[in-house]
């Protein structure tokens, strides 16, 4: 091939590639828009019920008091008595910040801390909260620090994998010492009729969720208002944070899940309010159950996303044949994104087992190894258990036509 014709192609190459890179960024959150859209119309005339409450769960690993909070009314009374008693610092990354009573708490709680003197920082999902009103936000002291993350950035173009993506971390971190990480927005509607799950951490633990706040905050801030670093008070922990950060191109949530997953013995246990698994992921349940590990995934009969529901039943078949137990919880949404192996390994956090929370989302996972914490987890997943429905064989012979809307369905795989 002549020097000629190889720069011809290098010069197609160098134009063609940018715009294919921005055309598949850009199609996710476009996508989300019409799932969204899609759900509002579905949604009319679903009634909401009252999410069950199995109540709260704790542990001690290493020097850290580790809390599992599995309603939203407990945990936004914690998030908010740790605000009240900040003397020094609160960091706060959130996805949906809802203008109702219980957002209104959070405004005047931060308000109240700052007025004290505490130095505040504030994250939210600038996509996530457009239907909110920006004087709700405006309420907020101009001592208060804020980031309205955006899901295209200004330098969109000029990377657009590492300048945009939803900001679907929840974590509150109070004077350095208390944390709280998990599945939970904040809003009326979560306290209320969703079925989710938070962690709170006392003592060193937190150190690793601070610093994951921080790395977002100081990416999109200049040097004079970067968020100091704080040395941690151990070099290895138990508990351990995974932090997915499109800015910097680093997403260690996926392998966090494989390593455990293939690591397993005896039984898997996963709750995810979406399931919608690249082929590695969905390959290294069916391999665990196959040699005789007790996979469980569990997930909502009806999420808040009905296109996401329709895409999780597409692999149904496949797990049911592979002997991997499938429970549809049907006492409310569940919205948990939580794991447990081999009663030694667990992780809470913020990611769904999906594409746009493992390659897309800026997410947060804390991985705590310890029998007696997992213990715990156990505890949580057996309670909510007994509001499932087991998918049997019978669902193999579900109707022609819903099988061919499943396989309809395929292509929009890789995009939510």
């Amino acid at each position: 091939m002549s020097r000629l014709r190889i720069e011809s192609l290098r010069d197609i190459v160098r134009r063609f590639v940018p715009w294919a890179v921005a055309g598949l960024a850009s199609a996710v959150p476009a996508t989300v828009a019409v799932s969204m859209a899609v759900d509002l119309i579905q949604k009319r005339g679903r009634k909401s019920r009252p999410a069950p409450r199995p109540g709260t769960f704790s542990s001690t690993v290493e020097q850290s008091e580790l809390d599992i909070y599995t309603d939203g009314s407990t945990l936004y009374d914690a998030m908010l008595d740790a605000i009240g008693s900040a003397r020094e610092s609160i960091l706060m990354e959130t996805f949906i910040w809802k203008n109702d009573e219980v957002g209104q708490r959070f405004i005047d709680a931060f308000n109240a801390a700052a007025a004290r003197g505490v130095e505040i920082h504030l994250i939210y999902d600038g996509f996530a909260n457009l239907s909110v009103p920006s004087s709700f936000y405006r309420q907020l002291s101009e001592q208060v620090r804020v980031l309205r993350l955006p899901t295209v950035a200004r330098q969109f173009w000029r990377g657009p994998l590492r300048h945009s993506g939803f900001n679907h971390s929840k974590i509150l971190v109070i004077d350095d010492d208390v944390a709280f990480v998990g599945g939970f927005n904040i809003g009326s509607l979560y306290a209320r009729h969703w079925r989710d799950t938070h962690l709170r951490s006392i003592g060193p633990g937190a150190w690793a969720l601070r610093q994951s706040v921080a790395e977002v905050w100081n990416a999109f801030h200049a040097a004079d208002d970067q968020i100091s670093w704080v040395p941690p008070a151990a070099w290895e922990s138990q508990l351990r944070v995974s932090a997915n950060l499109p800015v910097h191109l680093v997403y260690p949530i996926r392998n966090m899940y494989l390593n455990a997953f293939a690591r397993a013995r005896k039984r898997i246990w996963l709750t995810t309010p979406y399931f919608i698994p690249d082929q590695q992921l969905l390959r290294s349940l069916l391999e665990a159950a196959e040699r005789g590990v007790d996979v469980r995934v569990m997930v909502p009969q009806e999420s808040n996303h009905i296109l996401g529901d329709w895409l999780s039943r597409g692999f149904f078949e496949q797990m049911i044949n592979s002997k991997v137990t499938v429970l549809l919880y049907t006492a409310s949404m569940i919205h948990s994104k939580v794991a447990t192996v081999d009663g030694e390994w667990s992780t809470v956090g913020t990611a769904n087992i999906d594409r746009l929370s493992l390659s897309y989302n800026y997410e947060t996972n804390v991985e705590v190894i310890d029998r007696a914490f997992a213990a715990e987890m156990e505890k949580v997943f057996d309670s909510d258990a007994t509001h499932c429905v087991e998918l049997g064989v019978g669902w193999l012979n579900r109707h022609r036509l819903t099988k061919l809307a499943e396989r309809a369905l395929v292509p929009m795989r890789p995009w939510l």
